[in-house]
């Protein structure tokens, strides 16, 4: 059925569904208060929804036509009287948030919130060069309510690579309670990592972080006056040896969520994550990822106010890693 727009005076806008997918076009006169105006700037106000760079991509794609003749200059003056079609394709973040069904793990759920185990390559959020198959497409299709929820219910998050427990919101309470306790660092979050060097005595690395000031996919410790405040407790659990180098199994506890936190702060002391590339950490045993993995989650239930603690074993491809170091036995 054809919608009627009108938008600041502009003849009536026609909205037509595009039966081929998820593209929707519509059409209208250009009228006197349009004459002159940039073709860019005119289609904000047939299609105030979608950004004029958007818009602008559109045109250089050939989905604009102009009297019916595809027009790709986003600069070109408008004449009252002229007809400006658009194919309206949506944005690669309005694809993004769709439900995908696939195979989680849970290890808590009720009505109010879920702790998920994230497993190694699962991308927590889409974001460029991720738009579809993310965790959060996963949890639009297993908790279709999501979609009502800011980030679908995700108040924190886990890098790619990192395996472990992640802590979801299902109501708009929990979602606000849980981000309240993220913030007031009441959420205690417990790691198991294997890093190279001989770690034997427990240490306490207090550095501010900041966006690497030279590549932009990387954290990097900064003066406190630039950074982010940031703490993380370093534990031994025991230390083996790889390729004739020492390797330490350690457990961490974040006292704060920095991106990256854990791998920048034990590269910065010298002890870089086994298979952490991006900072220096050399693969070993097989590993395609770092060996980091979010192994307990502790937190007060933003409804009962019972105290929660949940655990998610280390996956094969670390405990496998693990063994091989020599390092000593898994903590329960």
């Amino acid at each position: 059925m054809d919608a009627e727009y009108r938008v600041g005076g502009q003849d009536d806008f026609e909205q037509e569904a595009d039966d081929g997918g998820d593209a929707e076009r519509r059409g209208a006169e250009v009228d006197a208060s349009g004459h002159g105006e940039r073709l860019d700037r005119w289609l904000t106000r047939l299609a105030p929804e979608f950004s004029r760079n958007h818009l602008q991509s559109l045109i250089e794609r050939g989905c604009v036509t102009l009297d019916g003749k595809p027009l790709e200059k986003a600069a070109h003056k408008l004449r009252a009287g002229q007809r400006v079609d658009v194919e309206l394709l949506p944005t690669d973040e309005s694809r993004a948030f769709r439900a995908e069904a696939m195979v989680l793990d849970f290890v808590f759920e009720d009505e109010h919130l879920l702790v998920v185990n994230k497993p190694a390559g699962l991308v927590v959020h889409p974001a460029a060069g991720n738009w579809s198959g993310t965790l959060m497409n996963g949890l639009l299709a297993h908790h279709p309510a999501a979609a009502t929820l800011p980030r679908a219910g995700i108040v924190h998050r886990l890098d790619k690579d990192t395996s472990g427990v992640m802590v979801v919101g299902k109501t708009l309470e929990a979602v606000t309670a849980l981000t309240r306790q993220i913030a007031a660092r009441e959420v205690h979050r417990e790691y198991l990592a294997l890093a190279w060097g001989r770690i034997e005595e427990a240490f306490t690395v207090e550095q501010a972080m900041r966006r690497d000031p030279i590549s932009r996919v990387k954290m990097a410790v900064a003066p406190a006056n630039l950074g982010k405040p940031a703490r993380t407790d370093v534990f031994p659990l025991g230390v083996g040896e790889v390729q004739g180098r020492a390797v330490s199994a350690v457990h961490c506890v974040l006292h704060s969520g920095r991106t990256h936190q854990i791998r920048v702060h034990l590269m910065h002391r010298g002890h870089p994550l086994l298979a952490d590339t991006l900072y220096g950490g050399a693969p070993a045993l097989g590993l395609t990822r770092q060996a980091l993995h979010a192994a307990r989650l502790g937190f007060v239930h933003p409804v009962t106010g019972k105290a929660l603690s949940l655990r998610a074993p280390l996956p094969a491809d670390l405990a496998g890693a693990w063994a091989q170091t020599g390092a000593g036995e898994l903590p329960d």
